[in-house]
């Protein structure tokens, strides 16, 4: 891959391939797999990420809002959509792109209902969420009779999906939860289906899902979002997968800086013997928030880790190169291969997801997939 010239952030179609055959590895050929493309694909290039999905098979995209479905839509992209977090002053434009609303509440379905009457809809997808304890969206066992009542002897929309979402898939010591949640979630599909015509497709598994819970629960499809990226939330999946996005950018300049000196806003960083520090051109506007200042990230240069000295600034951070064979104009990976975005995350206690969704777009997408 070609060196950076600038601050760019590069996407790997090649790895986000390796990842998504690793993860249909873990699954039955029959079951479907939804690709989760929201937040401009984990920070990606949602376009990009979509279409290369579609080529590699995938049965269904998801993102989280309607603004996101129509950039596929307008971008040529063919496969269902589904919108996780549709909002009802967006149903008319989910219709015009044909796009297939999560519907999450009684309200929800009422206002679409409604839309879908005043459009002449006729047997439109829906896909209707429950809460079975991530307690964030979703009906509960307690609104199954009052939904099947009001999705009797109407034509106007079709359920296509029954689905939940795992709270705790990743963590082993929480097995006892997500069997529960699981064990909900069929009580809520058995209690339901059998007041509907026909039986839904259903879903329950993300990522860790696929990973840990795939032979028992693995449904009718699963939902894959950070796995494609790269990331499995456990060493041992992170190791078998790759990272799709690589931040790369350059040395700006070089100074030495001697014992005593400060760096940067607020004097927040003072030498404690000569150093040497690069200057590089990204800061907290392209997603590289304060909080990785001070020591708490590294970044490799020339295969050698450069910790970040003193506070982020807006566009730019300073790192120490003391001993590390270097000059003006070299290329700087931030996260990539190596730190990953896991790596460099975890030094500020945070996730993979943070800062990967961070990165502004501001920086330059780079699309590889050779």
């Amino acid at each position: 891959m070609a060196k950076a010239s600038e601050t760019v952030l590069e996407i790997d179609l090649l790895a986000l391939e390796h990842n998504y055959r690793f993860l249909k590895s873990r699954i039955k050929q029959t079951t479907k797999f939804l690709g989760v493309v929201k937040a401009f694909a984990y920070g990606s290039d949602s376009v990009a990420i979509a279409r290369k999905l579609e080529v590699l098979g995938a049965d269904y995209l998801a993102v989280a809002y309607v603004s996101e479905g129509v950039v596929l839509r307008q971008a040529g992209i063919k496969l269902p959509i589904l919108v996780l977090h549709p909002l009802p002053v967006s149903f008319d434009n989910l219709v015009t792109y044909d796009l297939e609303p999560n519907i999450y509440s009684i309200k929800i379905l009422k206002d679409f209902l409604q839309v879908a009457q005043e459009r002449g809809l006729n047997q439109y997808p829906i896909h209707l969420k429950f809460n079975t304890g991530l307690n964030r969206l979703g009906f509960t066992e307690n609104e199954v009779e009052t939904l099947a009542e009001m999705l009797k002897g109407q034509n106007q929309v079709k359920v296509v999906s029954l689905f939940s979402h795992l709270a705790a898939s990743e963590d082993l010591n929480e097995r006892e939860f997500t069997e529960n949640q699981i064990a909900r979630f069929e009580g809520i599909v058995n209690a339901l289906v059998k007041h509907l015509k026909h039986k839904p497709m259903l879903h329950l598994l993300n990522t860790s899902g696929i990973i840990n819970y795939a032979a028992q629960s693995q449904y009718d499809m699963v939902r894959s979002g950070i796995g494609l990226y790269g990331f499995g939330n456990e060493a041992a999946i992170d190791a078998q997968l790759k990272p799709v996005a690589t931040l790369k950018t350059v040395i700006s300049q070089i100074h030495t800086i001697i014992k005593g000196q400060s760096i940067g806003y607020n004097m927040a960083y003072r030498a404690q013997e000569d150093i040497v520090t690069a200057t590089l051109p990204v800061g907290h506007a392209d997603g590289i928030g304060r909080q990785y200042g001070n020591g708490k990230a590294y970044v490799t240069i020339n295969g050698q880790k450069a910790p970040i000295i003193g506070n982020v600034c807006m566009d730019m951070i300073m790192v120490n190169i003391t001993g590390i064979d270097c000059k003006e104009g070299d290329e700087v990976i931030v996260f990539g291969k190596s730190p990953t975005a896991e790596a460099f995350a975890s030094g500020a206690k945070t996730i993979s997801y943070e800062i990967l969704t961070g990165i502004s777009q501001r920086v330059t997408r780079l699309v590889v997939d050779n």
